[in-house]
């Protein structure tokens, strides 16, 4: 089957199949504040690490968010690890609530301070990352013009993880049960991984190739 993007046979593909192709992708479950000290935690579908020098990672707002003007705001936010415990409450926290009605309590979740930045933690989740904002993309198509998206890229500045899943050195990642977001309603779980040598000459695990 092939489709130009904008001709998709809604008979034979009644649902956009494009993020179920683009998949999994990590949950972006982002925390900010803004000035006057308001809360919001939010799930974002697209999500992803962009860079490792620096490290910069990044979450697309559909539209003018609270996340997003939170993070112009006061240039930070924390991404905070989704895992398969925590499922429900990720998926709580993506209600769309009243401005000033906090998804924290909303879900039932507990904040943790964070060191370097004035957003807080989902403190249940076993890895988060204090991020400041480098900068905020308005995504367009291919002929110049706006979308409704914008893209938030921020620097990691904070790690936190949870000592338990720590051995010899290494994060036990599958341990964590992170959530990734595939298309439709649904999700899958990282509970499994294997391991390949990349040719020589490839570069390193992170990097692109």
């Amino acid at each position: 089957m092939f489709y130009e993007y904008h001709l998709r046979d809604k008979a034979l593909l009644p649902h956009d199949p494009f993020k179920a192709l683009i998949a999994p992708r990590p949950v972006g479950w982002v925390s900010t504040m803004n000035r006057a000290g308001e809360i919001n935690l939010a799930p974002y579908s697209f999500f992803n690490a962009f860079s490792g020098a620096p490290p910069l990672i990044g979450f697309s707002s559909d539209g003018v968010k609270d996340s997003l003007t939170f993070a112009e705001e006061t240039r930070e936010f924390v991404w905070n690890l989704a895992t398969w415990d925590l499922r429900g409450q990720m998926s709580d926290t993506s209600a769309p609530l009243p401005r000033g009605q906090s998804e924290f309590i909303h879900a039932g979740l507990e904040m943790a301070p964070s060191k370097l930045v004035a957003p807080p933690r989902v403190k249940a989740s076993p890895a988060q990352l204090e991020c400041k904002v480098t900068e905020i993309i308005h995504l367009k198509n291919m002929d110049g013009g706006y979308s409704d998206n914008r893209l938030v890229l921020g620097q990691v500045i904070g790690v936190w993880i949870d000592d338990s899943y720590i051995e010899n050195g290494i994060v036990q990642v599958t341990r964590m049960k992170p959530l990734a977001r595939c298309g439709y309603q649904d999700y899958t779980v990282l509970d499994d991984v294997f391991q390949m040598r990349r040719p020589a000459g490839a570069g390193n695990a992170s990097g692109g190739g």
